[in-house]
């Protein structure tokens, strides 16, 4: 296992707990009634806080280091717009004209609790309905794209998180050519498929939009915890909804899209990416696991992380992916 690093020599969310939340709720000219229940995210603190004579907040309190104020600012700025043109995003509440907060060093938000659960997307009747919330998102999404924050590309997803992994001690030393000749494969096909797509155009993104991240009520979908919009290919926010064998996954998006191009046009060549997106997520997020491992809700969250059964099962997933990339696209 690799060293942990910190932020400041110290745990990333050290010193916040329920007392300096409900102090920033309150500061923020909230009254909290003392209820107190810690929702479940990982990269972000997130809080479900209850206050006197009013529904409960959400209150976000941001990982130190990792985005700046203005990504952060951009993130709110798409959010509210993306509210403001009744499409079901849940956006953060503007406090004396500011939707990012501070309070003891620490960076937040507020938002209006929104119920719901997961959904399953098991008829063509929910997948058509998110996919014209989805094509209504990026129709707006693609009038402008983002300064302050990234775009999905191979590096920052491929060959950067690739190299923090086996420079930092993270694979296990004889696991590690075997792990780097396989990465450096996979990532020659990604750009491959690329090149078989062409000009793609990169507009703004949920970015990280599974299921998890849509809530459902009896009214239908809406999008929460756009942390990680950025941009890059429209398709990123539609695989990720796709699940089971290669005929299932082509009746779902073809459901998906049908709701999708009423109200935005989707590029069929951006099908390419799909296995070279689902590719780079996996090495990404061994990396993002390695990176956060300082923080102490990660050891706890996932023990099974940086063993050697895990590399081993990693690997074997790669090499799976191997085979999907030399696959051709999905068709609809």
């Amino acid at each position: 296992m690799g060293k942990t690093k910190t932020v400041g020599g110290r745990p990333p969310f050290d010193g916040l707990g329920p007392e300096q939340v409900l102090d920033a709720v309150e500061a923020a000219g909230f009254r909290c009634d003392g209820r107190f229940l810690a929702l479940n995210s990982y990269e972000n603190r997130v809080y479900q806080v209850g206050l006197e004579d009013a529904e409960p907040l959400v209150a976000k309190f941001y990982r130190p280091g990792r985005w700046s104020d203005e990504a952060i600012l951009e993130e709110h700025a798409f959010s509210i717009q993306l509210a403001a043109a009744e499409i079901p995003v849940v956006a953060p509440l503007e406090v004396n004209g500011r939707t990012l907060l501070k309070h003891a060093g620490f960076r937040f938000a507020l938002f209006p609790r929104r119920g719901g659960h997961w959904p399953e997307l098991a008829t063509t009747e929910d997948r058509e309905w998110v996919g014209r919330f989805l094509g209504r998102i990026h129709a707006l999404g693609a009038t402008a794209t983002f300064r302050h924050r990234p775009t999905l590309d191979v590096e920052s997803f491929g060959v950067e998180p690739a190299q923090y992994l086996t420079e930092n001690g993270w694979i296990p030393d004889h696991m590690v050519g075997t792990y780097r000749d396989l990465v450096d494969a996979l990532l020659e096909r990604i750009r491959a498929a690329y090149q078989r797509a062409g000009r793609i155009r990169h507009i703004r993104l949920h970015g990280d939009c599974h299921p998890g991240n849509i809530l459902w009520t009896d009214t239908g979908p809406h999008f929460v915890d756009l942390d990680d919009c950025r941009n890059g290919p429209a398709v990123q926010d539609l695989w990720m909804l796709l699940s089971g064998d290669r005929t299932e996954q082509s009746v779902q998006l073809a459901d998906i899209l049908a709701g999708y191009e009423e109200f935005h046009d989707f590029d069929r060549r951006e099908l390419h990416l799909i296995e070279p997106l689902r590719t780079l997520r996996m090495i990404h997020y061994a990396a993002w696991l390695a990176r956060r491992w300082d923080d102490p809700a990660f050891p706890q969250a996932f023990p099974w992380f940086g063993t050697e059964r895990y590399w081993e099962e990693h690997i074997v997933s790669l090499r799976e992916q191997a085979a999907l990339l030399d696959e051709p696209p999905l068709s609809v």
